[in-house]
């Protein structure tokens, strides 16, 4: 189905019943003349963490884009609970990022507002207006990433955890279902990556929370993930559980896993 169509009734999926939360059909993207995406076929389950794999620019975090109508596909389709998102104008896509936030790299605070106020942003944007309920919604979202104590902080005086567990609360305070995570233990020490995996893990065990991690973090993966998905060459070249991961014969992809260049010298 054409991606350049937008209609007021987008097209339903198929088999939307299937169980999958989100789906990715035949997603191509091109930049000029580099195809990044040659046709991604991917399906996410309610409650899973999905980590994304794959050497640098492959367009693991392009992929995660379409999923929230930042980038559009030039062919195939993507599907929220069944309603094919990239169908949507811009206006409609309000329910859907209700449903799936994204947490950046650099979490992208507002340096200017405290803590509370980044983390209640989505909801007046939102047309949450009763100010009661903000509070009671924002002390909820911050006591579940530990950060209740540095609410009246600005960002500037937040470590790069702290930072992402900020942004973390921001994606959960409009009660997400699905959180996607660009690089979330990435410039992290050791203590503070394991913060963040142990966020991921109690959120989908307290809330049900569908995560999508794109990691180069094999610790971390290994920690949190319930199936891998690795990106090579614009396809998913592999797609299975953490074990499967491990034992998988495909030299390319053990190589990537333990680290380890094929250049001697």
């Amino acid at each position: 189905m054409a991606a350049s169509t937008k209609s007021t009734n987008p097209p339903i999926a198929p088999n939307g019943s299937s169980g999958a939360f989100i789906e990715l059909r035949g997603i191509h993207k091109r930049f000029g003349r580099q195809e990044i995406l040659r046709g991604i076929d991917l399906s996410i389950h309610h409650g899973e963490t999905l980590c994304i794999i794959g050497p640098s620019g492959e367009g693991k975090t392009v992929m995660m884009k379409h999923i929230i109508g930042l980038i559009q596909p030039d062919k195939g389709d993507i599907f929220v609970e069944g309603i094919c998102v990239n169908h949507l104008r811009e206006r409609e896509m309000a329910p859907i990022r209700q449903k799936v936030s994204m947490l950046f790299q650099n979490a992208a605070l507002f340096d200017r507002m405290t803590v509370e106020e980044n983390v209640a942003f989505p909801l007046w944007e939102s047309g949450v207006r009763d100010r009661t309920e903000i509070k009671l919604r924002v002390r909820e979202a911050l006591e579940v990433v530990d950060l209740q104590e540095h609410m009246d902080k600005y960002p500037t005086s937040l470590s790069g955890g702290m930072r992402k567990r900020a942004g973390i609360a921001r994606a959960i305070v409009t009660r997400s279902e699905c959180i996607l995570y660009d690089e979330p233990t990435a410039s992290l020490d050791p203590i503070g990556s394991d913060v963040i995996d142990q966020m991921i893990l109690r959120m989908q065990r307290r809330f049900g929370i569908t995560s999508i991690v794109v990691t180069h973090d094999m610790k971390s993966l290994f920690k949190i993930a319930n199936r891998v998905a690795m990106l090579r060459r614009g396809v998913i070249k592999f797609l299975g559980t953490p074990d499967e991961l491990r034992a998988t014969p495909d030299p390319e992809i053990q190589d990537f896993i333990n680290g380890r260049s094929n250049i001697t010298g």
